[in-house]
C-alpha cells in the first residue's frame, strides 16, 4: 500500500475537514497517481470530496464503523480484518490510503510507500500525517525541484520503508 497527502512544515494535512491548501499542481499530481487504482479512506475524506462523492476511475473503498453506511460507487469496509478481506483482491502497489489522520495512523504500518507534498509553510491545522522524518524506518528517497504556486512553495517527495 502507499500513502498520498499533502503536508505542511509541521506534517499538518487538514483543518475543519479542509486541506490546508489548494495547489493545482497537487490536485493533478494526486489524479494522476491514483486513477486506475484502489483509494482507501474514512468516511469524513469522502464527504470532503466535491458533492461527497466517489473519485472517479478509481475504486473507492471507505472505512467505517457505521454499518448504516452506503454511497453510489463505494466500497464500504467497516473493520481493519474486513479491510484486509476487500484489499487482497488488489495489487498492493495500487492501493493508496488517501486519508484521514486517523486512517493515515493505522495504515501507515502497511505502506511500503508514500508520496508526500510538502508544503513549505505552517497552517493553522487540527489534522496531521505521521512525521515521516522521525521514524527510522522511513528514508526520503526523491524530491522534486521547489515549485511554487502564487506565494506557496512546494515540493513532491517519495519516502521508503526501509
Amino acid at each position: 500500500m502507499i500513502a498520498i497527502a499533502a503536508v505542511d512544515n509541521n506534517w499538518a494535512i487538514g483543518n475543519e475537514g479542509k486541506l490546508l491548501a489548494n495547489i493545482p499542481a497537487d490536485m493533478k499530481y494526486f489524479r494522476e497517481v491514483t486513477t486506475g487504482n484502489v483509494i482507501v479512506m474514512g468516511r469524513k475524506t469522502l464527504d470532503s470530496f466535491p458533492g461527497g462523492r466517489a473519485l472517479p476511475n478509481r475504486v473507492n473503498i471507505v472505512l467505517t464503523r457505521d454499518r448504516s453506511f452506503q454511497r453510489k460507487n463505494v466500497v464500504v469496509a467497516h473493520d481493519f480484518e474486513e479491510l484486509d478481506e476487500l484489499l487482497a483482491q488488489y495489487d498492493p502497489d495500487r492501493v493508496f490510503c488517501v486519508g484521514g489522520a486517523s486512517v493515515y495512523e493505522q495504515l501507515l504500518p502497511k505502506c511500503d510507500k508514500a508520496y508526500i507534498t510538502r508544503i513549505d509553510y505552517e497552517y493553522a491545522a487540527d489534522a496531521y500525517f505521521p512525521n515521516l522524518d522521525q521514524k527510522p524506518e522511513w528514508v526520503k528517497t526523491e524530491e522534486s525541484e521547489e515549485q511554487t504556486y502564487f506565494d506557496i512553495c512546494f515540493e513532491f517527495t517519495t519516502y521508503e520503508r526501509k
